[in-house]
């Protein structure tokens, strides 16, 4: 079946690439780079029926859960990973999982990816229910710990995605929704990790943004309930509250604190010039949403 993926085809503008300038490849890289955005912007229905059915999930206290092997599985697990600090979520609100595990992060585990009972295995181990959003990834759309994941999945009756770079993929018949964004043969023929890597970040990115903006950790343009884990994120922090409220560099650090560091109750405290409480209770009245809150 190999040879009849487009991610594995060779690329005609390439099949000199070992002959060409250092510039030249860069010039070749970046130009087919182009192709992805392309790509991205024709499965845009897709990609929203899949933020909606993360938003729901979130809705009814489920997850959202990347499934993939090999690049694909470190991009699922690097976007999950980075809506913790970003959004303030728990570790169990977005997960990656990886066929092979965590150490397949940093050593090859490609023969993991062939085993279908591998994948649903994984997730009967995170206790899978019906209120859970999960997504699988993998550019050839074949790959069988995937395709067992998301059997699984809808045995479960939790809410099914699938991401490949191939047109009418094996995948996507598996899935209740099939995003196939087809950026056609890479620069390196079979390198995935090059315009299907990228593709594949690019609408990881757009669906887990997407989705905390539906659940109300976004205000106007900005992170709300991101964790202050080290200096920079403290600063961004208390920047953000004086972009938002129009306070000094004073006035937003002191609010900073008298918020326990949560940079949405501060921001409704001077907004609203409410106690700490009062801000509390109206985010939970307003589900969480900043703008509902200054609203009421």
């Amino acid at each position: 079946m190999l040879e009849k993926l487009t991610t594995e085809a060779r690329n005609q503008h390439t099949m000199h690439l070992d002959e060409m300038t250092t510039l030249d490849i860069l010039r070749t890289m970046n130009k087919e780079d182009q192709q992805v955005l392309t790509a991205i912007k024709e499965q845009l229905p897709q990609i929203e029926k899949a933020t909606k059915y993360a938003i729901e999930s979130f809705n009814k206290n489920g997850r959202l859960i990347y499934v993939g092997a090999g690049t694909s599985g470190r991009l699922g697990v690097l976007d999950a990973v980075e809506c913790v600090p970003t959004f303030g979520t728990s570790p169990e609100m977005v997960q990656g999982i990886i066929a092979g595990g965590m150490k397949a992060l940093y050593e090859a585990a490609e023969g993991a990816e062939d085993d279908p009972e591998l994948g649903a295995n994984d997730l009967k181990s995170i206790q899978l229910s019906e209120n859970d959003t999960v997504i699988g990834i993998a550019a050839s759309g074949r790959t069988p710990y995937v395709i067992g994941a998301l059997q699984y999945a809808n045995s479960k009756k939790a809410s099914t995605v699938s991401i490949s770079c191939n047109k009418d993929a094996v995948m996507s018949q598996y899935a209740s929704v099939a995003i196939e964004l087809l950026t056609g043969s890479e620069v390196l023929t079979g390198s995935t990790r090059l315009k299907a890597g990228t593709s594949q970040k690019m609408v990881l990115n757009m669906i887990s943004t997407a989705s905390m903006v539906g659940i109300g950790k976004v205000y106007q343009n900005f992170m709300v309930d991101l964790k202050p884990t080290n200096e920079k994120l403290e600063e961004r922090s208390k920047r953000n509250i004086m972009e938002v409220t129009g306070v000094d560099y004073e006035t937003a650090a002191s609010y900073f604190e008298k918020s326990k560091h949560q940079v949405k109750i501060a921001i409704v405290m001077i907004l609203l010039q409410c106690s700490y409480e009062d801000a509390i209770n109206k985010l939970k009245n307003s589900d969480g949403f900043v703008r509902r809150a200054l609203a009421k």
